[in-house]
């Protein structure tokens, strides 16, 4: 029987929501779960990958973003950073359970991400790389295997984000797939690629470069500044 990252049986109900993995329809929804599992079971302080959070800090960050919407502008909006930050530490104050649970049960109602076609678009991706976030922050971190359908998603969001993702890029970066298929993230010369997985390649693209499980090819020079690079949006 599959385990969740706490222990406990993902096809079960959960104690709080009474949500299930199998009623589940969407990949966001699955990722949320995972996610909420994750910070649950290595615990408030834990490191992540997220420079400088705790997975408390984390955990308030996916909250205020999608409840927040008068402070989440600052996540890409400088002038509101300010605000962004006042309101993310005021939710990284409340018990850390109470987080978890946020997590867990969604969005309210009035938030567009109560809609299951931007739930889907916009957090998809922003689930698993912060879950990806805490698992690979820990010592004892294992690969985790998706599933076909998942890469093949991930990889879909991959090819229409990835010169975005890589703007910022000093050389050029071609990510390809195993099987060979590519997408440019950025223009340019040198040209270093990176081989992976969709789900390996995703994490590289948004600035977990060093975490991600990838083969670059290119001169060692080009390759040193592809993964030193400020990738991500």
């Amino acid at each position: 029987m599959a385990q969740g990252a706490a222990g406990r049986c993902v096809h079960c109900p959960d104690d709080g929501g009474g949500r299930t993995l199998a009623d589940m329809s969407t990949h966001a929804k699955r990722e949320r779960l995972l996610l909420a599992d994750l910070l649950e079971a290595v615990g408030p302080e834990a490191p992540t990958l997220c420079e400088g959070w705790t997975a408390r800090e984390l955990a308030a960050h996916v909250v205020v973003r999608e409840r927040r919407l008068d402070a989440a502008g600052g996540i890409v909006i400088p002038a509101l950073k300010n605000r962004l930050d006042r309101v993310q530490a005021e939710f990284a104050a409340k018990p850390y359970e109470e987080l978890i649970q946020l997590i867990r049960t969604g969005p309210p109602k009035y938030s567009p991400y109560s809609l299951k076609q931007i739930d889907e678009g916009a957090n998809a991706v922003e689930f698993y790389v912060h879950a990806e976030d805490v698992r690979r922050a820990q010592p004892d971190w294992t690969p985790r295997e998706l599933d076909p359908v998942f890469s093949d998603a991930l990889w879909s969001r991959l090819e229409k984000a990835a010169r975005v993702m890589g703007r910022k890029s000093p050389v050029g970066i071609v990510l390809r797939r195993p099987d060979g298929q590519t997408a440019v993230a950025h223009k340019g010369t040198p040209v270093v690629t990176v081989t992976g997985e969709p789900g390996e390649l995703t994490l590289f693209a948004h600035g977990r470069q060093e975490a991600a499980q990838v083969e670059l090819e290119g001169d060692k020079e080009a390759s040193t500044r592809a993964l030193e690079a400020k990738l991500g949006i």
